[in-house]
């Protein structure tokens, strides 16, 4: 059984849940996010300030299925509720970040600074403090699209392990080598 499916959803304050067909609909203060599921065996029902999430069968396609669902229908609760955001620090000599409206300019040690456009979706904020790395702050409600915004700019230059230099997420803890010894 999916122990995650299984779970009830708590609707809070101001969030309704709309279902049409196969397309759900969730609601709330700060925005408005659509899910498909795709599959038939998935049900959603909606009872007072719940949500609970169901399936046809025993199938172990479906019991993953069960989670999947439950867990983006989560989301996009706590999405148009509190609002997701991601931060990321740019650590190396000479890295910048500069935003213009939806625009992100990048000067990660490329001869060439890199121009990001970003989704009307996601807001966006960069901070340069001084003694500090410069950082990127992403908010949104959609969980997915931050998520992969965010990858999107960490692949422009990933953090290398012999000087941790590049961009990372804030908290990560990015595994040093040892460089190459001199011989006698």
């Amino acid at each position: 059984m999916s122990r995650i499916g299984k779970l009830p959803i708590t609707l809070p304050a101001g969030v309704t849940l709309k279902q049409d067909n196969n397309i759900v609909t969730v609601k709330g203060p700060k925005g408005e996010l659509t899910q498909l599921i795709a599959d038939s065996a998935i049900t959603v029902k909606v009872e007072n300030n719940t949500v609970v999430v169901e399936r046809a069968t025993e199938q172990k396609r479906h019991k993953s299925l069960h989670g999947l669902y439950r867990m983006l229908i989560t989301n996009m609760v706590k999405g148009v509720t509190e609002g997701f955001k991601t931060v990321q620090e740019l650590v190396g000599v000479g890295y910048r970040a500069t935003s213009t409206g939806q625009l992100l300019e990048l000067q990660l040690g490329f001869s060439h600074p890199i121009m990001f456009v970003l989704p009307k979706e996601v807001s966006l904020k960069t901070e340069t403090v001084k003694g500090e790395n410069p950082k990127i702050i992403l908010e949104s409600i959609d969980k997915q699209l931050i998520g992969q915004v965010a990858a999107k700019i960490r692949s422009f230059r990933k953090p290398e392990p012999y000087k941790g230099k590049g961009v990372r997420f804030s908290g990560e803890v990015v595994r040093r080598k040892a460089g190459k010894t001199a011989s006698k």
